[in-house]
């Protein structure tokens, strides 16, 4: 077995933690909020096994790397920008790209807006053409949707920060609470524990999302939204791996535990502009879509987001729906998605 092994690679006046695995051609893989290379910890030693150089960083904001706390060094450009230093300081001009959560969009941006460094792109959770949050995902056109679950919710030429003070209007709504600079910060960095604990088993298999709907804005917080979670251990997370996470997201200040999830909400009018100009593209890259099949987002997109994806990404060569997982389908079922994730490489 190949040996982990983390290195701190400057890139885009940032510095990140990376874990590595493996040799041979190179394999980034892009994690979300709320999660870390750590997220990857199954992924790496199959790819490494395989023949493949898994590269696992700590996104900008997140664990071990940097976290600036200026919100607009999180939009598309910087963080696309910060793969881009990555793949260079590595010695390496293409990667295949795997993306979950905000690090699949990342992924199809790269995909679409830097194709010469883009192998292959496996996308994880968010449908590609749905913009989630205005989060800029290439191709994205935002069609009129009503809050729900984590608050899908977009209209066409709006911006999406008024359309989620729109949806505030009538009820709590965590993108709008996100948006302003301070109470979250604030608030989850009081109780990381309690915010980690209730988010991972609220967007799992196994949790439930309250219905925010019945909750005010006045005088809410995001923690209220959140169900209880059971006690650890979970069937896809043990006690050790949980306060892996508690410590690597409290190594800095309370202020900046969750500032990178946060500051990538932020963005969202900003990469909502960026992504005009590539409304109408398509990923031509060999490509592969993974998602728990009891994932919350699933629940949230259009009836017909996967139908779309397959002709907007026309060489897509499988939709692996995994059963028994949610949000976090690569911690989730380990084995699936990496039986799903090799036969996609191998098919390179």
């Amino acid at each position: 077995m190949s040996a982990l092994r983390h290195e701190r690679i400057a890139t885009n006046g940032v510095t990140l933690q990376v874990a590595i695995a493996g040799s041979g051609p190179p394999v980034v893989l892009c994690h979300g909020f709320p999660g870390l290379g750590y997220s990857w910890r199954h992924q790496m030693p199959a790819l490494a096994a395989a023949g493949w150089r898994a590269i696992a960083p700590d996104q900008r904001g997140y664990g071990r790397s940097d976290r600036p706390p200026d919100p607009s060094v999180y939009d598309a450009n910087c963080v696309m920008r910060d793969m881009l230093g990555l793949l260079d300081a590595l010695g390496e001009r293409q990667a295949v790209f795997v993306g979950h959560d905000f690090g699949a969009q990342q992924a199809c941006n790269l995909a679409v807006r830097h194709p010469e460094r883009v192998a292959a792109v496996v996308i994880m959770s968010c449908p590609y053409d749905f913009d989630l949050a205005g989060r800029g995902g290439a191709g994205s056109k935002p069609a009129v949707r009503a809050a729900d679950a984590r608050g899908a919710f977009a209209v066409p030429g709006v911006r999406p920060s008024v359309a989620f003070a729109a949806v505030a209007r009538q009820h709590f709504f965590h993108m709008h609470y996100f948006q302003g600079v301070g109470p979250a910060e604030r608030e989850l960095g009081a109780q990381p524990r309690e915010f980690l604990l209730r988010l991972f088993h609220a967007l799992s298999g196994d949790g439930r999302l309250l219905d925010w709907s019945k909750f005010p804005s006045e005088g809410t917080g995001y923690l209220d939204v959140l169900a209880p979670a059971p006690p650890l251990p979970w069937r896809w997370l043990t006690v050790e791996e949980f306060e892996h996470y508690l410590r690597e997201y409290t190594c800095a200040t309370p202020e900046t535990a969750f500032i990178g999830g946060l500051n990538s909400y932020r963005v969202a009018d900003r990469n909502w502009e960026l992504g005009a100009a590539h409304a109408d593209a398509d990923i031509r890259q060999p490509a592969l879509f993974i998602a728990g099949a009891e994932d919350v987002v699933l629940k949230m997109i259009p009836p017909d987001a996967l139908a779309v994806m397959r002709r907007r990404v026309p060489n897509l060569r499988d939709v692996a729906l995994i059963p028994d997982a949610g949000h976090f389908v690569q911690q989730e079922q380990p084995h699936a998605v990496n039986a799903a994730l090799l036969a996609f490489l191998a098919s390179l």
